[in-house]
């Protein structure tokens, strides 16, 4: 073959290779989307960059180029949308669907529940605590504090006591 048979610049070789090509790559795409629209679609960008890079493209490979490129621009699409996937769930984890009434009753109860920590005695608040914040056993706090399991109890219980007297069932 001469040089100019070769050519891919060439728009009449550009075809020929297109009509070759084309059915095969679009088969090898849908198989891997699954979706005609985008596997045409892909099929095009793919003969797109060809001729855009017609002149660095050897003629006896090019339908390995082709393929190559288009199973790139394949995981491209799948890469971005998994991004927009992540992004859309991130999203929906960080909105929320309080109304600022209900935010401002949260912030409100807050404020009420720390003031009545507070005011618990210090061996009640101790235990409330130990218990409620840092997640320790009735036994673990018996043992830290040197104190028996009964007198934990009867701490934890006068605690929740004031606390319900003060802001309601907890």
């Amino acid at each position: 073959m001469s040089k100019d048979l070769k050519n891919i610049c060439n728009p009449i070789i550009f075809e020929k290779v297109f009509r070759t090509y084309s059915k095969d790559l679009k088969r090898f795409l849908y198989f891997k989307f699954g979706d005609l629209e985008s596997c045409e679609d892909i099929m095009q960008d793919t003969f797109v960059k060809l001729w855009d890079n017609c002149s660095s493209v050897n003629y006896n490979k090019v339908k390995s180029y082709l393929f190559t490129v288009g199973n790139n621009l394949f995981l491209n699409i799948k890469k971005h949308e998994k991004i927009v996937r992540e992004h859309q769930q991130l999203k929906v984890n960080e909105s929320t669907y309080e109304s600022p009434e209900f935010l401002l009753l949260e912030k409100e109860f807050q404020l009420k529940l720390e003031k009545a920590i507070a005011a618990l005695s210090e061996r009640q608040r101790e235990v409330f605590l130990l218990n409620k914040i840092e997640k320790k056993k009735y036994k673990e706090i018996a043992e830290m504090l040197g104190l028996s399991v009964k007198a934990v109890e009867k701490r934890m219980h006068g605690a929740l006591k004031e606390l319900r007297n003060k802001i309601g069932n907890i």
